[in-house]
């Protein structure tokens, strides 16, 4: 393989010769091949815009010459087309801060300008990764500016398909709503409600997550660049900052801020923590709908089987006909992915100290991944299990009039303690509550269609 030989502070290594990348990501591919996962694209992204958005302001301040300036942009403008993306080499478990990809970004942009400029890769004396591309800047001040614009961005591709899931389940819970079925508390019988009742709650729930994270998702827009290494801006030249949120808030279009306080800004990742900890509730959320949706359609002929899933795939190897609820189980295991990734990400935000949470990289890794499945599955799911759900209205009605629970509504004529007995001895004898009154002779045929009529009992108020 032919190389080029590069310096920096530690001494000299070869650089293979194609390579966009310099000598500092070269030493980060050797000290850290951990798990072969790179950083998301839209991290790289969000590096790019800032590069970019540097470069620009830079010349405008007269720091940078026009020459070098618009050959930094043009190769930041071929990164987020969507080019060299394979020149993006450093695991996600780096050094920490993630100043491995910084230089990453800096070396690839600056060697890419260098060629557009017609000269070698490698030539820094003419356009410098650390001097030029880096300007004005540290790893501590664009790794978390990279961060928060990287979940935005992430973010309004996850809220789509929340939004589509969250309207799916009210829809089902419109079109179920006529079919009446025993409630469950404890896991026990409890008084009836409406099947569709049931979906439009969960629906609901969805709706409360989606408006927990655009809430935490505010705090995202509010950027540390400009703080450079503690929050001082040392380097950073008056204007710089302004300038920066507005040239940044110009590519994105979001509603981007300089900190309140830089210093804040470098020492906290509290923003981090919180867009992570709707994205937990959320999976809790999941979890409990996805439990609820397996169980009642456990079966078919020993469990609860109220409702129907639509059948997506063959059970299992052995055993032929079944036909197991993978779509939920697969939702379970994304949740529990998410879960376990909050974890990781409240373990690094509490990880940091002093002036810097040099933790950052796995926070970014493990929230985007977050964000990244859950965005992927979702419309999968609404499309192939909650549109297809269907309810077992015979098994649903069975369960019904079986119901001990149905006692409850003859509190007010007989009270507790005599509707208790009710109940018990139904159970005993296997016989149905409107069978047992009428044998008892407790209420005329009138009254107990009227008592156990059960639309009345699930919308008492209307």
């Amino acid at each position: 393989m032919k190389t080029r030989k590069e310096a920096d502070s530690l001494g000299e290594m070869c650089v293979p010769l194609d390579a966009y990348y310099g000598i500092q990501t070269q030493r980060a591919m050797e000290n850290f091949p951990v798990s072969g996962r790179k950083a998301h694209p839209l991290l790289i992204r969000a590096y790019a815009m800032i590069k970019r958005a540097a470069a620009m302001t830079h010349e405008e301040l007269g720091r940078l010459d026009e020459t070098r300036s618009k050959a930094i942009v043009a190769a930041c403008d071929e990164i987020l087309a969507g080019e060299l993306a394979n020149q993006f080499v450093v695991d996600v478990f780096q050094a920490g801060a993630g100043t491995s990809f910084n230089m990453n970004i800096n070396e690839v942009i600056a060697n890419r300008a260098l060629e557009i400029l017609g000269r070698s890769k490698g030539d820094y004396s003419h356009l410098s990764p650390n001097d030029h591309v880096n300007m004005a800047q540290s790893t501590n001040d664009t790794f978390p500016t990279a961060m928060h614009l990287a979940a935005l961005m992430l973010l309004q591709q996850l809220i789509p398909p929340l939004r589509q899931l969250k309207h799916a389940l009210l829809e089902k819970g419109k079109e179920l709503r006529p079919v009446i079925k025993s409630g469950r508390t404890h896991l026990q019988d409890a008084v009836p409600m409406r099947l569709g009742d049931e979906f439009r709650a969960y629906g609901q729930a969805i709706e409360r997550a989606i408006k927990q994270i655009d809430e935490r998702s505010k705090d995202l827009e509010e950027l540390a660049i400009g703080g450079t290494a503690v929050g001082t801006g040392l380097n950073a030249p008056p204007g710089y900052r302004k300038a920066m949120i507005r040239r940044l808030r110009e590519m994105t279009a979001f509603k981007l801020k300089d900190a309140s306080d830089l210093r804040e800004a470098m020492q906290s990742r509290l923003a981090v923590s919180g867009i992570s900890g709707a994205l937990r509730g959320l999976a809790l959320e999941l979890t409990r709908i996805a439990n609820d949706l397996r169980l009642l359609s456990s079966g078919p002929t020993t469990g609860l089987a109220e409702i129907h899933l639509p059948p997506v795939q063959p059970g299992s190897s052995l055993m032929p006909g079944k036909v197991n609820p993978v779509m939920l189980e697969c939702l379970n295991m994304i949740a529990f992915q998410v879960m376990g990734n909050d974890l990781t990400i409240a373990m690094a935000v509490q990880a940091g100290q002093m002036e810097l949470n040099v933790m950052m990289p796995v926070m970014i890794h493990n929230l985007l991944e977050s964000m990244e499945i859950l965005k992927n599955f979702l419309p999968i799911l609404v499309k192939r299990c909650i549109e297809g759900i269907t309810a077992n209205e015979g098994r649903c009605r069975g369960y019904l009039e079986r119901n001990p629970a149905l006692a409850t509504t003859l509190n007010p004529k007989i009270g507790y303690l005599k509707a208790a007995e009710m109940a018990k001895e139904s159970l005993e004898r296997g016989m149905s509550i409107r069978e047992l009154v009428r044998e008892k002779g407790l209420l005329t045929d009138k009254e107990i269609d009227e008592t156990l009529d059960p639309s009345l009992l699930v919308d008492p108020e209307e």
